[in-house]
């Protein structure tokens, strides 16, 4: 079986989406355990900041445990909906198991593979975030590992299956936003504030906004097949007017973060990420035509992406 088709399994172009909620995490993190610092170390302490971010392993590891979710994800979605025939007329790009390109079997070996790796890796971002001396944080995020296994197979595969009656929004809210930037956070601070929900809910909201324009691009054949998204449940307007909802309230929430937190006009950055996904609603205002949305799937997942950086940046600028 050629690696490339696994390769397109992973859809590679869903990755810098994924690992958003991480660098928003991993930048509010070690901003908060460099405030610590004293005020007269200021320079050193950007300094080291900038730097430290990328030679981290919490945030490698981070990234890397996220990736192999997200890959997983993905595998499963691919050979759910290839068993199921959700697949066979949705529009874009190929499905492999759907194709024939590869078996439900390779997948299924395939999806064992990734989810042993990535448990590995979790293992060891745990191990190293907490080491031997805060067990109950190491047991509630092992289980907090285990629980985004689940989910990630259980959103297509099997009769009950959450991605086929609705509840896909709610599982990328909570796992691209809350859990990845909460999570991430307190894997270097071990503590937790009420503020540190805002951007997670911005990254939500942006990750949600991008699973409804799927949702809305496949809107008819999931209705053939069976698979009734929220998209399908409330309509195309309907769902036009959630879409801007989604990105709306994502502004509203990370510049009311930035006013509670503001101390250098450098927060306000990540204004910058949301010129295209302006751009990207008045696209959706005007579409007739459901298809044409599946390019704009990569405009807000790469605003989304430029989000997370140009929102990180601010806080150490």
């Amino acid at each position: 079986m050629s690696m490339k088709n696994y390769i397109k399994a992973a859809r590679l172009r869903t990755l810098p989406l994924s690992v958003s909620g991480i660098i928003v995490g991993a930048f509010l993190g070690l901003n908060e355990s460099f405030l610590k610092v004293s005020s007269t170390l200021l320079d050193t302490t950007i300094y080291v900041g900038r730097k430290n971010i990328l030679e981290s392993s919490i945030f490698w590891l981070a990234i890397l445990t996220t990736i192999g979710f997200q890959v997983l994800s993905n595998f499963a979605n691919d050979y759910g909906d290839g068993v199921k025939g959700t697949d066979n007329k949705r529009e874009g790009e190929a499905r492999m198991v759907a194709s024939g390109a590869i078996t439900p079997k390779q997948m299924k070996n395939a999806m064992i593979v990734i989810g042993v790796v990535t448990t590995i890796i979790a293992l060891l971002l745990i191990y190293v975030s907490f080491g031997k001396d805060n067990f109950l944080y190491s047991v509630i995020f092992f289980g907090l590992g285990i629980a985004s296994i689940v989910a990630a197979i259980k959103y297509t595969v099997g009769k009950s299956a959450y991605g086929y009656s609705g509840f896909g929004d709610v599982f990328v809210f909570i796992f691209f936003g809350l859990l990845a930037v909460v999570g991430t956070y307190f894997l270097y601070t071990k503590q937790l504030n009420f503020t540190i929900f805002l951007p997670a809910i911005t990254v939500g909201l942006l990750s949600t906004a991008v699973l409804n324009l799927n949702n809305m691009r496949d809107r008819e054949n999931d209705a053939m097949s069976g698979k009734n998204t929220l998209v399908v449940k409330m309509g195309a307007e309907s769902a036009k007017m959630y879409h801007y909802f989604l990105i709306i309230v994502s502004f509203i929430v990370a510049l009311l973060y930035t006013v509670i937190k503001f101390k250098s006009p450098y927060q306000f950055l990540f204004v910058i990420a949301y010129i295209p996904l302006l751009k990207h609603l008045f696209f959706v205002y005007k579409n007739k035509e459901e298809a044409l949305l599946d390019g704009e799937l990569k405009k807000v997942a790469l605003s989304t992406f430029l989000f997370s950086i140009l929102f990180g940046l601010g806080q150490i600028l």
